[in-house]
């Protein structure tokens, strides 16, 4: 995950949600867990946003790639990835604004970036990825191995 992913959309939805190839997506990565799970004071942390078209390998950057990369010592962190498309199914180019700042995706709170700004750029999710990352200078002990 230290390089931009390569992004592929496939349906796997039911035929009336099928779609629509010439529709413009955005595939989104965000960080919940900024700086920490116990401390999410810069909640939710913006690490990406790309658009592009199913079948496209190729995804246009609108915020430059953040590999994930918790500080050590804030434990395991919750990273995001969520595929958006237009609320109104337009198949027109998306104009998308960048968020103002990555941390809280340039809105006051913690916790509910992502939603405003997606709402605000009338788009809505359609597809979402998880995974879990911790700092490789942390250390632990799980039973008598260290991880």
């Amino acid at each position: 995950m230290q390089h931009v992913p390569d992004i592929i959309v496939y349906d796997a939805t039911p035929s009336a949600l099928k779609p629509v190839k010439s529709m413009q997506y955005t595939v989104i990565l965000t960080d919940p867990d900024a700086p920490s799970r116990d401390n999410p004071e810069w909640s939710e942390m913006c690490h990406w946003i790309a658009t592009g078209y199913p079948g496209q390998p190729k995804w246009t950057e609108h915020v430059h790639y953040k590999p994930p990369g918790p500080p050590p010592k804030t434990g395991k962190h919750r990273y995001v990835f969520l595929l958006l498309a237009p609320a109104n199914g337009t198949t027109e180019e998306l104009h998308l604004q960048k968020p103002a700042d990555r941390k809280h995706w340039g809105f006051e709170h913690e916790r509910d970036g992502v939603r405003k700004w997606a709402q605000g750029q009338g788009l809505v999710v359609v597809g979402e990825l998880a995974f879990v990352a911790w700092s490789r200078l942390t250390w632990g002990v799980v039973g008598r191995k260290r991880w």
